[in-house]
């Protein structure tokens, strides 16, 4: 069994799944002490904390906002007897951004990489029928050797300083939610779907994994709770006549329910929603369910106020309501893997999702959003004696997030860097490997893709031939010739795309990230950067560049909402590229972009007009 998945925790006839969310101990470590002094065992004070929730934000104290090192959580947990006989986990949804885990002060798990789940498989170290005492050591230093990619540097006070590669603050601790889970010993273990989409009819490939033997039974219940189709067996294909298809803004979500069987007896059972649609590229069009779409929409953050990347129900569902609202139909995680929930709330509203690795910072420089968005270029980070760590790390993240998503009709391409140096031979044989593993590791093939910066250009680019589709992150007119040169940006820009055109790549492009800082208070006529009028003007300069060339398929704006980041002379109080505010309302721009997206058909530009 994977130790750093699971499927979706669920309570059936056959499984139990308890959230142990709530208020934990919470020590920091500050003077490093926390393993000499025995804190496995338990860890000192009185502190409390809730999970999930980023640790920084709570407190007035700016050396526990600043702090990098070791934090330090503690919870007691009943384990019943009844869980005798089965496979019992903690299943962490991530620690951020490496954890060791003990229980009873006895080691059980470790993980490192902050946005993905992992398991501590407790079957054989709990105290059955009895409190359990859990103690998680989390440590949020940045590396080069881990993405996303920083370092971090000791003051004169003796204490850390984490110094990002990138342009979003370093929230860290317990961000999702902790489970306790008890399956069955030899139960199933991995499923997986790929589809065939026709005209009337569709076939659905399956295979389903367990950790023991008997039978196989799959059901197939439509919305309404009738039995569509059903098969025997650990793989085969179901065929579906006028089936229900999954679609952009339009979806439709079957059940499917596994049942495994030993001797007649039930063993397992488990369900998971189903999304019939096909994802193709074909030219330069991006295809679902053989319709070309046209993508629109944000690059987002987990960000939100007080609780920082800790996951929340009431922020997700404002964050849809907004996006419906506004006519998106598109979201990039840019720049990490979301809570698995985002994802669940996705497949049932309809949007597009380019799931991201947290691959950022991969351009070694402490302004990177400057940097990169001038173009500034870079020849050394694949070449450091340090790179085959990083590779080993950065595949085994694209590893678990495939395991986690590819189950996901939303989610319809993967992005495997953001912004990385590539424009030195060094870079090739690392893209390669990523993007060879995502392709044998995704059974539905999905397309990949990685986000490219300004220097990263047509003519400087060695890695662009990788991507099934080409991601660009453009800031003319912000970064690049802002304020009044911003007739020179459309220049400039234009003159860029007709670089890329005359390539004839025959490929889908769309601008991952494009966009303005601007602050909710700021108004001027004539329009200087930073106030709402500037934010409307570039972003109508942008889609007029947009609109010029038939091979742009989607626009996804720089950002959602306004998010924090390390403090800085470029950043007031954070990133303030938002369209909606940190406090999700809108500006100016938010009812701009709401009069274009609700007029671009979904299969604007498509090559059938």
């Amino acid at each position: 069994m994977l130790d750093y998945s699971l499927l979706y925790p669920l309570n059936t006839a056959t499984r139990f799944s308890m959230k142990l969310d709530g208020m934990w101990k919470f020590a920091i470590d500050f003077d490093s002490v926390g393993m000499e002094g025995n804190w496995a065992s338990g860890i000192p004070g009185h502190d409390m904390i809730p999970v999930p929730a980023s640790f920084q934000d709570f407190y007035t104290d700016k050396s526990i906002r600043e702090f990098a090192g070791d934090v330090w959580y503690e919870t007691d947990v009943m384990i019943p007897s009844s869980m005798k006989g089965k496979k019992v986990f903690i299943r962490f949804g991530a620690a951020t951004h490496r954890a060791e885990v003990f229980l009873n002060g006895r080691k059980i798990a470790q993980h490192e990489g902050g946005f993905l789940p992992f398991l501590a498989d407790i079957t054989d170290s709990s105290d059955y029928g009895r409190v359990n005492r859990l103690v998680v050591k989390v440590n949020n230093e940045l590396t080069e050797t881990n993405i996303p990619c920083g370092m971090n540097i000791t003051l004169s006070n003796g204490r850390k300083m984490n110094k990002p590669y990138f342009d979003f603050f370093n929230y860290s601790g317990l961000q999702r939610s902790v489970y306790l889970m008890a399956v069955p010993d030899g139960g199933i273990s991995d499923i997986d779907f790929s589809f065939s989409v026709a005209a009337s009819s569709a076939d659905i490939a399956y295979t389903i994994k367990t950790d023991g033997s008997g039978s196989i039974l799959l059901e197939l219940f439509d919305e309404d709770g009738a039995l569509a189709a059903s098969a025997e067996g650990k793989d085969g294909v179901i065929h579906l006549e006028n089936p229900h298809l999954w679609n952009v803004r339009d979806a439709y979500l079957y059940e499917a329910v596994i049942t495994q069987k030993e001797n007649g007896e039930i063993v397992d059972t488990y369900s998971i929603p189903v999304g019939i649609r096909e994802v193709r590229i074909r030219g330069a069009e991006i295809l679902i369910n053989g319709s070309p779409v046209y993508l629109k929409g944000f690059g987002k953050h987990e960000d939100n106020e007080i609780t920082g990347r800790g996951f929340s129900f009431g922020v997700m569902k404002r964050d849809y309501e907004l996006m419906k609202w506004i006519g998106a139909n598109s979201f990039r995680t840019s720049h990490y893997p979301y809570d698995e929930e985002m994802y669940r709330m996705a497949d049932r509203e309809g949007f597009l999702i380019i799931d991201e690795v947290p691959a950022v910072g991969l351009f070694e420089s402490l302004t990177n959003f400057f940097d990169a968005g001038t173009g500034k270029g870079a020849h050394s980070f694949f070449s450091k004696p340090t790179t085959p760590v990083l590779l080993n790390a950065h595949l085994k993240a694209v590893e678990e997030m495939i395991q986690r998503d590819k189950n996901h009709p939303s989610v319809i391409a993967w992005s495997l860097l953001n912004e990385p140096e590539s424009t030195d031979e060094n870079s090739v044989p690392y893209f390669t490997a990523l993007f060879d593993l995502a392709r044998d590791l995704d059974v539905q093939k999905r397309p990949r893709t990685f986000a490219m910066e300004v220097s990263s250009s047509p003519t400087k680019c060695k890695c662009y031939h990788l991507s099934d589709f080409i991601s660009l992150n453009r800031y003319y007119g912000w970064y690049i010739l802002g304020g009044y040169e911003i007739t020179e940006a459309e220049e400039r820009f234009r003159k860029e795309m007709d670089e890329w055109q005359s390539l004839n790549l025959g490929k889908p492009f769309i601008f991952s990230e494009y966009g303005a800082d601007t602050l909710s208070t700021e108004h001027k006529i004539p329009s200087v950067m930073w106030s709402q009028e500037y934010q409307c003007e570039m972003l109508e300069m942008l889609h007029r560049v947009f609109d010029s060339y038939s091979f742009v398929k989607g626009e996804q704006v720089w950002n959602f909402a306004d998010f924090q980041t390390t403090e800085g002379l470029m950043r007031v109080n954070g990133n303030k590229k938002g369209i909606f505010t940190r406090s999700r309302q809108p500006k100016d721009a938010a009812y701009l972009l709401k009069r274009r997206w609700e007029n671009l058909p979904l299969d604007y530009k498509s090559e059938g007009k």
